[in-house]
């Protein structure tokens, strides 16, 4: 009998929607392929709460999208309509991500949480999103397609070198003035648009734009839109689909992904930078990073943290990237603190940072910035100890090659 609830689904991307013997909807879910997510609700052992839910169910109806990023849009925009009770626990929805464009003149893309809205300076506000990694995940992919910026309003035309981001076609140049602002506005209200679930809108306007220019014989910027079009029409999402595993209903705490940083040098020399993952309290080894640093030839911690700060988060933004992290650990005190939360804001990110100061005889573990509940301190240094280790040992690493290497000429 049950199998009847979803044997004739199809294996699209969608949005199912779980409802009771009264029509009430229970739960509002996304799908690569509907059949197969819904399917593994009924085939799989699940906890207490989805287990409860399956015997609730008595319907399901679904609403098919292009791709999965579209679902992950329509998902948002139905559990704020209709507040499913299986997928708000709370009667808050704080611990949610949204989309915030800011009302600047140059208006940025941020990621908040529902615990920050009344601090946002927004002009739109999208969300909630369930999934913190999804939502991420799927603005790596708009920002190819629809490029913003992410430098505040008093940076903007102020730099003489255009941002890493403009480089690989992130960032329409507003650190440099090199976009025109109508332009750019009416990039951000495409953008919009595609977050109200209106593609098909933003094809046809992009459309008539692109004959528009190819009768005025401005052929490179009908390329342009061409290319866009292109984008919007096959959207690659294949990170978003991930049918294997039945979603939780929320993010909990302790599956957290924490990324713990450390920088090792003597007098600047040899200066190394360590990334350290951890999932709760669990390593990922296959996750860890070394980099070398480039660009500070001399003792300055906090300079050689700004670099590798961005040049990790600069590995998010490419096709393939590495998935972003949900707290940032810093070893290091109120200036370290502050110069990871510069990157941050450079990048439009607000995720969490806390650092750990070791004080003079390093004996001591003062904790800056609010832990977020759920974890423990015991947790952040064991993190804060493994980054250290970590940096350390590739730090003897490239030492003792460089003393082999002397003494062999």
């Amino acid at each position: 009998m049950t199998k009847d609830l979803y044997k004739k689904l199809p294996e699209t991307p969608g949005v199912y929607l779980m409802k009771n013997a009264q029509g009430e909807i229970l739960y509002i879910g996304k799908a690569g392929n509907l059949k197969r997510r819904v399917s593994s609700y009924f085939e799989r052992a699940h906890d207490l709460r989805i287990e409860k839910l399956v015997q609730e169910i008595q319907k399901i109806d679904y609403k098919k999208t292009d791709s999965a990023l579209e679902a992950l849009i329509l998902e948002s925009e139905l559990i704020k309509k209709y507040q499913p009770p299986y997928n708000i626990k709370e009667k808050d929805d704080k611990s949610f991500l949204y989309v915030e464009i800011t009302s600047e003149e140059f208006p940025r893309v941020l990621l908040v949480r529902g615990k920050e809205l009344a601090s946002a300076k927004s002009s739109k506000i999208y969300g909630p999103f369930v999934s913190a990694v999804n939502l991420k995940e799927a603005l790596r992919i708009l920002r190819r397609i629809f490029p913003w910026n992410t430098h505040p309003e008093k940076s903007v035309n102020k730099s003489k070198r255009p941002c890493f981001d403009y480089e690989i076609g992130l960032c329409p140049g507003a650190c440099i003035g090199a976009v025109d602002k109508n332009a750019y506005l009416g990039n951000i209200r495409r953008f919009k648009l595609f977050l109200e679930g209106k593609k098909k809108k933003i094809i046809k306007s992009l459309e008539d734009e692109m004959k528009k220019q190819s009768k005025n014989l401005k052929f490179e910027k009908a390329e342009k839109i061409k290319r866009q079009i292109f984008a919007l029409k096959h959207i690659q999402d294949i990170a978003l689909i991930n049918d294997n595993d039945v979603e939780n209903l929320r993010i909990k705490n302790q599956e957290l992904r924490i990324e713990g940083y450390d920088i090792s040098n003597i007098s600047g020399v040899f200066a190394v930078g360590s990334m350290v993952v951890f999932i709760g309290d669990k390593p990922v080894k296959s996750e860890y990073r070394h980099f070398k640093i480039r660009t500070i030839k001399k003792a300055n911690d906090i300079g050689m943290l700004k670099e590798i700060l961005r040049r990790r988060l600069n590995r998010f933004l490419p096709v393939g990237g590495w998935q972003l992290p949900d707290l940032i650990l810093i070893d290091g005190g109120k200036g370290q603190v502050n110069a990871a939360e510069t990157v941050l804001q450079e990048s439009g990110l607000k995720t969490p940072i806390i650092g750990i100061a070791k004080g003079k005889k390093r004996k001591n573990n003062k904790f800056i910035g609010k832990i977020p509940d759920g974890i423990e301190e015991k947790t952040l240094i064991k993190i804060r100890d493994e980054a250290h280790r970590f940096a350390i040992a590739y730090h003897r690493n490239l030492r003792n090659l460089n003393i082999r290497s002397y003494i062999g000429k």
